[in-house]
């Protein structure tokens, strides 16, 4: 099966990836060079699809526009619907009384919960495509997704830690917090939710 490989990307050996983890790496590897900068700015956005400008971003916009690339899925109105009707189940870490449709979901936390709750959570060896979240120095919350790429002695990830999205090799740079997986059944109950 073709990978795709665009221009600018990391070359050299692929793993085995499903269609659907290949289609979500392409997406994911798709904002390289056009995600430049790393924005944390608080921003009001549209419900279903908000989005903060392409060019800049965090960690999540990188799964959240993968998401919406690869499977349709717009994890924004997910998240947001799913917090609605459980609040109580998602971490209070930012005193809020509500749900905010503008940063729920590009809250690392915030997916980690939801990714668990739609039965994503996975053990074991990572897979091209899984979703993993790191603790960086200060105790920063990070997520990224496993590429098919090989690196040195791993797969290699699409991420964004600082300076846009890029493909590095880098999965066990930091202590990792969570490893989720999108198989056919997680994907169902998400687009369910999302509406």
């Amino acid at each position: 099966m073709a990978h795709g490989i665009a221009p600018g990307l990391p070359q050299g050996d692929f793993l085995d990836a499903t269609p659907e983890a290949q289609a979500l790496i392409r997406a994911t590897e798709g904002q390289v060079g056009i995600t430049t900068t790393y924005d944390p700015a608080y921003v009001a956005l549209a419900i279903p699809g908000g989005d903060v400008p392409t060019d800049r971003g965090v960690c999540t916009d990188v799964v959240i526009r993968a998401l919406r690339v690869a499977y349709g899925i717009d994890l924004q109105a997910a998240v947001n619907r799913d917090m609605k009707a459980d609040f109580a189940a998602y971490p209070k870490s930012w005193g809020l009384k509500t749900t905010d449709r503008n940063i729920d979901h590009r809250r690392v936390p915030n997916l980690q919960t939801f990714l668990t709750r739609m039965g994503a959570e996975v053990t074991g060896g990572f897979e091209p495509g899984d979703i993993v979240t790191t603790m960086l120095p200060g105790n920063l919350p990070h997520i990224l997704i496993v590429t098919d790429r090989m690196g040195t002695n791993a797969p290699m990830i699409v991420h964004n830690i600082g300076a846009g999205t890029r493909v590095e090799d880098r999965l066990f740079d930091h202590p990792h917090t969570g490893h989720y997986r999108l198989g056919t059944q997680v994907l169902a109950r998400i687009r369910a939710i999302a509406g």
